[in-house]
C-alpha cells in the first residue's frame, strides 16, 4: 500500500517572505498578460482590414430561386441565403449588401470585383473551382474558392400527375426539358444529351436565364420536365397554384454542397467566412434558419473549404 504524504492544513499561513514572493508573482502575471479574446473578437480580427474599414460585405446573388434566394412581397431579398448572409454578416461585424445578378454572371462578376463574395445556391464543383469547360479542359478564366454551407441534391419536377411518366434521366430521352442556364442541372443535362444520342433518342434542351422561365415551360407542357436543387423543386411543387401545378418525381441525384464563392486571391476573406459560418453552426442560429425554410435535411456539420466533388 502506498502512503500519500498528508497535505498541509488548508488554512495554514505561508511564511511572510513566501507570501510576498507569491503576491509579487501574481502582480507580474497580471501586468504581463491580456484577457483572452472572445470568439467574436477573434472572428472580427480575421476579417480583412479593408472590409473592416468599409463595414460592408457585398454579396452577389440571383434573387430568382425560392426558397433559397428571392424577393419577398416588399421587394426585399429573402430566403435561405439572404437569412444566412445577414446572420453571417452580424458575426463578421459587417453590414450585408446583396447585389442582384443573373446566375451565369455571378462568378465573372466576383472575379471582376463587382462584389466581395457570391452566395446563390452555387454548387461547389471542380469545374467552377478550376474554371474547366464541360469537357474538363481549362477555360482560360479564373476559378474560385468555396466555403461550403449546405448539401443539396438535384430533383426532377414535372406537371402534377406526371402525365409523361418521367422518373429517371433516361425517361427524358427523345423529349424536351427545361433548365436554368449555367446551373449544375444544366451540366447534368448536358451530359444526358450525349447519353440520349447514344440511344438514338435525341434530347432537346431549352435553356433560360431564370428558373421561373424554365418552370413556365414545364407548366405549359412545352417541356416534359425541369431540373432543380431539391429545396427549390419541393418549394415550387408545394406553393405554385396551391400545390396543383407541379410534383417532384424520382430520386434525388448528384448531391453536392452549396458554397459561398470567394475570389482565389482572397484567402483571408475565405477563411474569415469559414470561421463565421462555423460560429453560426455552433450557436444554433444556422439550424434555426434552415428550419424556418424547411430545409433542415441539407444541414452541414461544419464549414468546409472546397469540399465539393
Amino acid at each position: 500500500m502506498h502512503h500519500h504524504p498528508r497535505p498541509p492544513h488548508p488554512r495554514r499561513a505561508l511564511p511572510a517572505g513566501a507570501a510576498l514572493t507569491a503576491a509579487g508573482a501574481l502582480l507580474l502575471t497580471g501586468c504581463g498578460s491580456a484577457a483572452p479574446k472572445s470568439a467574436a473578437d477573434q472572428i472580427h480580427e480575421a476579417v480583412p482590414s479593408a472590409l473592416r474599414a468599409a463595414k460592408v460585405l457585398r454579396i452577389g446573388s440571383d434573387l430568382n430561386y425560392p426558397p433559397v434566394d428571392f424577393r419577398n412581397a416588399d421587394g426585399k431579398p429573402d430566403g435561405l441565403d439572404p437569412d444566412l448572409a445577414n446572420a453571417l454578416g452580424a458575426v463578421l461585424g459587417l453590414r450585408v449588401e446583396i447585389v442582384d445578378t443573373p446566375f451565369d454572371k455571378l462568378i465573372p462578376g466576383l472575379n471582376g470585383r463587382q462584389f466581395d463574395v457570391a452566395m446563390s445556391a452555387i454548387s461547389d464543383t471542380p469545374q467552377r473551382r478550376d474554371a474547366l469547360t464541360d469537357e474538363g479542359k481549362p477555360s482560360g478564366q479564373p476559378g474560385v474558392d468555396f466555403v461550403d454551407y449546405f448539401i443539396a441534391g438535384t430533383s426532377i419536377i414535372v406537371q402534377k400527375g406526371n402525365p409523361k411518366g418521367i422518373r429517371t434521366l433516361d425517361d427524358i430521352c427523345g423529349r424536351t426539358v427545361a433548365v436554368q442556364r449555367g446551373t449544375t442541372q444544366d451540366e447534368i443535362i448536358g451530359r444526358q444529351v450525349a447519353a440520349c444520342a447514344r440511344q438514338g433518342k435525341p434530347l432537346q434542351v431549352h435553356r433560360f436565364d431564370s428558373d421561373g422561365q424554365a418552370l413556365a415551360e414545364v407548366a405549359s407542357g412545352a417541356a416534359v420536365a425541369g431540373f432543380n436543387d431539391y429545396p427549390v423543386a419541393a418549394y415550387a411543387a408545394k406553393t405554385t397554384d396551391g400545390g396543383n401545378r407541379f410534383e417532384v418525381t424520382g430520386a434525388q441525384s448528384q448531391s453536392s454542397p452549396y458554397g459561398i464563392a470567394v475570389n482565389k486571391g482572397d484567402t483571408e476573406l475565405r477563411d474569415a467566412v469559414a470561421k463565421g459560418l462555423d460560429q453560426l453552426i455552433r450557436s444554433g442560429e444556422y439550424d434555426k434558419i434552415l428550419a424556418k425554410w424547411n430545409v433542415s435535411a441539407g444541414a452541414a456539420q461544419a464549414a468546409a473549404i472546397n469540399g465539393g466533388l
